[in-house]
């Protein structure tokens, strides 16, 4: 009886999941169907890059971002603390484009992240009417700041976040990827970031589009300093200042190689997750159940354990997967992500129990070569 219990909410669960990602997720636009047709001049834009230790992706990144086709822009780097071939890199790339510049931080003053605090000094560094706040391995089209400044303009905006297409070096991480990104699609809720009395928000790190007006309202980044998940804090304390803020699909514009393996991708999410679950326990805790439940342990239990009734719901179940996987807006889906689920899930789980874990038991998170307290993360909500 129970089992049958269990059978039928993992039938629910999945049904309601694929509904609410693949008809709401219809309802975001891409920016490869925005036609360019505004030819008066369109706002200055700065671009805001922070690097540190990031020589095997810079080059060809940043040299996508100085060859833009857009009037009114310029580009700042800000290399911070970085001790890899980067600055050589930087110093070779502001010789050759004058638009152009890079800012060398030596130290991080108490009471910032580095990502954040790098952000910030760009900020200060320019004037511009916009902001662009992206990373240092992101591949741009040439026509995308064009497309994202029309569609700002026409549509009003104060932000603007644009979700990148994902290359991966492997199927495995590729799937583990899709699962994370589903997870977080259902829990942000981009598609009704644009309603003014919604609370939903997004923001990512390859593309954050803000009004510098509206940006300085919302307290800057220095109002989520210790944040590690600041691309989408920021676009929280956008939509909390009162900006009207919109997402628009990426793919075949901007692309990003996320991580470059699955031990890489466990890693990264170790500096942030914790904060995801807003430092406590429980609420990790229950993340951490819902994905064995949901995720890794249904199939298995019940085909094992199940009679032949149950065992039909587990087809109901592989079949709304299969519905998911092969159809999620923005990526394209890939049913076979489907065989992989169960994979993905163990991953994600052992995140979470994982980072959890480390977070309490060093009081804090190491993040590229820095210590910071949860005393500290916790005081910046």
């Amino acid at each position: 009886m129970l089992l049958t219990i269990y059978s039928i909410l993992v039938l629910l669960y999945w049904a309601s999941l694929a509904a609410w990602l693949l008809l709401n997720g219809r309802r975001i636009k891409y920016l490869s169907t925005i036609n360019v047709t505004i030819t008066e001049k369109l706002p200055s834009v700065a671009i805001i890059i922070p690097v540190r230790n990031e020589a095997y992706a810079l080059r060809e990144a940043l040299t996508s971002v100085c060859h833009l086709d857009y009037s009114a822009y310029r580009i700042v780097v800000v290399n911070d603390r970085s001790t890899d071939a980067s600055g050589e890199i930087l110093m070779e790339l502001e010789k050759q484009y004058p638009h152009l510049s890079v800012i060398t931080i030596e130290t991080l003053p108490k009471g910032w992240l580095g990502k954040n605090h790098a952000l910030y000094i760009g900020s200060l560094a320019t004037s511009e009417a916009y902001l662009l706040f992206t990373d240092a391995d992101v591949l741009f089209k040439k026509d995308v700041l064009q497309k994202a400044l029309q569609y700002t303009v026409e549509n009003d905006l104060d932000h603007l976040t644009i979700l990148p297409g994902m290359i991966s070096p492997s199927f495995l991480l590729s799937s583990v990827i899709t699962t994370f990104v589903m997870m977080l699609t259902a829990v942000q809720r981009p598609w009704a970031a644009r309603k003014k009395n919604s609370n939903a928000s997004i923001g990512v790190g390859a593309f954050n589009l803000v009004k510098r007006s509206v940006y300085e309202r919302s307290g800057t980044h220095q109002a989520i300093a210790m944040r590690p998940d600041d691309d989408l804090k920021l676009a929280a304390s956008i939509k909390a200042a009162g900006g009207s803020t919109d997402v628009l699909y990426g793919k075949g514009e901007i692309t990003v190689e996320w991580y470059r393996s699955v031990k890489e991708f466990i890693n990264g999410l170790m500096k942030n997750i914790f904060s995801g679950f807003r430092y406590n326990v429980w609420l990790a805790a229950g993340g951490a159940l819902g994905t064995l439940l949901f995720f890794v342990l249904p199939i298995p239990i019940i085909l094992i354990g199940g009679n032949n009734a149950e065992r039909l719901l587990v087809a109901g179940i592989f079949a709304l997967q299969l519905l998911l996987y092969g159809n999620l807006p923005g990526s394209g889906g890939n049913y076979a992500y489907t065989f992989l689920s169960i994979y993905s899930g163990i991953v994600i789980f052992f995140i979470i129990i994982k980072a959890t874990i480390i977070n309490l038991y060093n009081d804090g998170i190491y993040w590229r070569g820095t210590f910071y307290s949860l005393q500290e993360l916790r005081k910046n909500q």
